[in-house]
């Protein structure tokens, strides 16, 4: 029960990247920039925290990096890059709840992810994902109504590809931190003891990333709105929201835990939806979006309820 709750509220969290991304798109501002300025800005932000607080897990964050660059390239750059990009490149072409709607495939991305990784997943709790993944195509398909196809398979599958990045990159610190295999490294630090100490590892990791983005797309220089509202999604879902998410999924002790606290971030979809009709004015779903949202949440309690009986 601590891990689902932590998990939801992340997902309040995690739902402020929605909106903020959309609202960002809205005013034109570029999405490498949404994507990249928030890691810069987390970066800042984390320097300051530990620095003052704690500072002996900071130098052992560096040390630890400095050790396992590569690793951290490929974690932070799968799952914080890679995922961070799609997801803002998406907003630019579909409405927020919409793209948080999408991003649910991660709970149908996590079990398969753990498969490949070796680990056991019920086969039951495997199926039940897919109803959460058939909500998901209702929402969509009603987004046709209001856009074209074009928009809709440009903003839609970006997400399905980001659903899986993110999950890999957790893992790969998650399998890290508990003894490493094959080319994953054994990381006994007490620095991945700290959740706030992985999101900068995993920042780190990232920064290639971003300034190949830059370089290769050149996008015009940042609004002065662009840069706060990054600096907000900094603060609420790059760090209080990731933060908790990682806090959760290390309190796992199995797959199934781990699977269960993933699907928690079912709960960004109606965060995402309150938040993009109070502060954007958006439009409420149709009967097909309000179908789509109810067989997520369906296959979300249905999916805890398995887990539980287990």
């Amino acid at each position: 029960m601590q891990i689902i709750l932590t998990g939801i509220l992340a997902a309040f969290f995690f739902s402020s990247t929605f909106v903020l991304n959309r609202a960002m798109s809205l005013d034109g501002g570029h999405w490498v920039w949404s994507a990249s300025l928030r890691y810069f800005w987390m970066l800042a932000l984390l320097f300051i925290g530990l620095g003052f607080f704690r500072r002996e897990l900071l130098l052992s964050s560096f040390k630890l990096y400095l050790k396992h660059w590569k690793f951290w390239t490929v974690a932070g750059g799968v799952g914080f890059g890679i995922f961070y990009a799609l997801i803002t490149f998406s907003a630019s072409y579909t409405p927020g709840w919409v793209v948080a709607a999408t991003w649910q495939t991660t709970i149908l991305a996590t079990p398969l992810v753990l498969l490949g990784f070796g680990k056991k997943v019920p086969l039951r709790a495997l199926l039940l994902t897919l109803i959460i993944f058939a909500g998901v195509l209702l929402v969509n398909i009603e987004s046709v109504e209001d856009s074209s196809w074009n928009a809709v398979l440009l903003g839609a599958i970006p997400v399905f590809v980001a659903a899986f990045a993110y999950p890999f990159g957790n893992q790969l610190v998650w399998e890290a931190r508990n003894g490493g295999s094959g080319r994953i490294p054994a990381l006994d630090d007490p620095a991945m003891d700290d959740p706030f100490c992985r999101v900068l590892l995993l920042t780190l990791g990232s920064l290639p990333l971003w300034a190949g983005l830059i370089l290769f797309t050149q996008p015009p220089l940042p609004q002065t709105g662009q840069i706060i509202n990054t600096a907000l999604v900094a603060i609420f879902s790059g760090i209080a929201a990731t933060s908790l998410f990682l806090y959760a999924r290390h309190k796992a002790r199995n797959a199934a835990e781990l699977a269960a606290a993933d699907c928690t971030q079912s709960m960004e979809v109606l965060f995402s939806l309150a938040g993009e009709v109070v502060l954007l004015h958006g439009s409420l779903p149709g009967i097909l979006g309000w179908s789509g949202i109810g067989l997520t949440m369906l296959g979300l309690m249905l999916y805890l309820r398995v887990q539980n009986v287990r």
